[in-house]
């Protein structure tokens, strides 16, 4: 999974697990602080990455959060249950998961093999 579409899950599960927006994830790997902005309401999830200016969008239904990622040109299937979550990015054809844990959010890519730690 690209670092950008992992930072874009991230900020989504933070929203939702927040009630409200993220303006930022802190991405532990890279040590630094990655510009996504994310907005969920109404059923609408509304993103944008400023690291790559392009958007990603998507809508709420239940547990299911799945969004267009528009920098890759494909879909991200994503569900958060509890604290936590699930999906397939379908860019490059892998499952990944993880979990909250109050600000911190950990990501098992299932592409490399590894977990990625954030901050929101």
């Amino acid at each position: 999974m690209k670092t950008s579409t992992r930072a874009r899950v991230v900020a989504i599960i933070g929203a939702k697990h927040r009630e409200g927006r993220i303006s930022s994830v802190y991405d532990y790997d890279q040590r630094k602080y990655r510009n996504d902005t994310v907005t969920i309401h109404g059923g609408q999830i509304q993103g944008f990455d400023y690291d790559t200016s392009s958007h990603f969008t998507g809508d709420e239904r239940a547990e299911d959060l799945s969004f267009y990622d528009y920098e890759t040109n494909n879909h991200v299937q994503l569900r958060f249950t509890g604290q936590q979550f699930s999906g397939y990015d379908y860019h490059t054809e892998q499952h990944f998961s993880g979990m909250v844990s109050g600000s911190s959010i950990a990501l098992y890519d299932h592409e490399d093999g590894q977990y990625h730690s954030y901050s929101v």
